[in-house]
């Protein structure tokens, strides 16, 4: 009978540091299961953003103790970003890099930061995304359209106008046909700059250039670089007309079937990484310039100010010239 008593004993203890044993291991509350979070680009593969990409990946993989895996799609992978972000509003476990541009089809304010001239630099776009006016736009893309923001400081440099005809001032990019995102922050800038705008792809760029569909484009030079548009098109404008500011975004119902923990973890492991990639980026662009030159490309200096002077009528149509005032005054511009 002892004995019996003493097994007895022997099997409650185990059972108990069993238990002991899931919790410490966070078993109970946290569960054992894998979250998977697609991350769509349409950014080439070899580009210093995706690397960044790369590096996120791993420290959520690490400080979740593989719990949260994000997954990168480069090359517009997954599809398009406004497939991809639908798809996100969905439930989909995807998440997006997209620019104010875009966002600003659900918060038409947002849209302000993907503005010519609107900032200088990647620090002036930092302090934005820090105002009390950006956190008020975050708040209402999650309570009113579902996105969630988990952050708005990754960076690709600054955006200049790539051609086959020489451009030092606005009247000379009239009648050329420009390819540029699809959203009216970009479409209105471009046309206010002196071109015709025309929404495409980017990857497919390149052979609408090649087929005359357009007439050259508007990009970031890491994306010259990985595209090989310098095979195509002759000059570079330093204009630098857009400092294209980015943010990774997923569906607010997805975002809430994580247990709270790998909420924190994405959220301050995207804002660190982005912050850090950004300014692997700005050290990486003196040299990426260097290279499109040896690649054959001729570097225009234009007539900055024409440009930043010319950028003032696409604010006016599209009614942010008090809200540029407001923002400056939060940020000390």
């Amino acid at each position: 009978m002892r004995n019996k008593h003493v097994a007895v004993v022997a099997i409650v203890l185990m059972l108990a540091m069993v238990t002991v044993s899931v919790f410490a291991q966070g078993g109970a509350e946290k569960g054992d299961k894998v979250y998977t979070l697609k991350l769509s680009t349409q950014l080439n593969e070899t580009t210093p953003m995706v690397e960044g990409f790369k590096a996120l990946a791993e420290s959520v993989k690490a400080r979740s103790n593989g719990r949260l895996v994000v997954e990168v799609y480069p090359s517009a992978q997954l599809g398009s970003d406004e497939d991809v972000i639908e798809q996100a509003l969905q439930g989909v476990n995807v998440a997006v890099l997209t620019d104010g541009g875009r966002m600003g089809n659900y918060v038409k304010d947002i849209a302000i930061i993907g503005m010519a001239y609107f900032a200088n630099n990647y620090d002036d776009v930092l302090k934005v995304t820090q105002s009390a006016k950006f956190a008020e736009w975050e708040k209402e893309l999650v309570d009113k359209n579902g996105i969630r923001i988990l952050s708005f400081n990754w960076y690709d440099g600054g955006r200049h106008f790539f051609t086959n005809k020489v451009v030092n001032t606005p009247s000379d990019l009239k009648g050329l046909r420009i390819r540029t995102p699809g959203a009216p922050a970009w479409a209105e800038s471009v046309t206010a700059l002196g071109a015709t705008p025309v929404a495409m792809p980017w990857g497919e760029t390149y052979s609408a250039v090649q087929s005359k569909a357009v007439d050259g484009c508007e990009v970031q030079l890491t994306s010259a670089l990985g595209s090989r548009i310098y095979e195509v098109l002759k000059y570079m404008v330093r204009t630098e007309h857009f400092q294209l500011i980015n943010g990774l975004i997923v569906g607010e119902k997805w975002f809430q079937t994580l247990p709270a923990d790998l909420q924190t973890i994405l959220l301050e492991e995207t804002k660190a990484a982005g912050e850090k990639n950004a300014r692997y980026v700005e050290s990486k662009i003196a040299d990426i310039e260097k290279q499109l030159v040896g690649y054959g490309i001729t570097v225009i200096e234009p007539d900055v100010q024409a440009f930043v002077k010319a950028s003032d009528a696409a604010y006016a149509k599209l009614g942010f010239a008090d809200l540029r005032k407001e923002i400056y005054k939060q940020i000390g511009k």
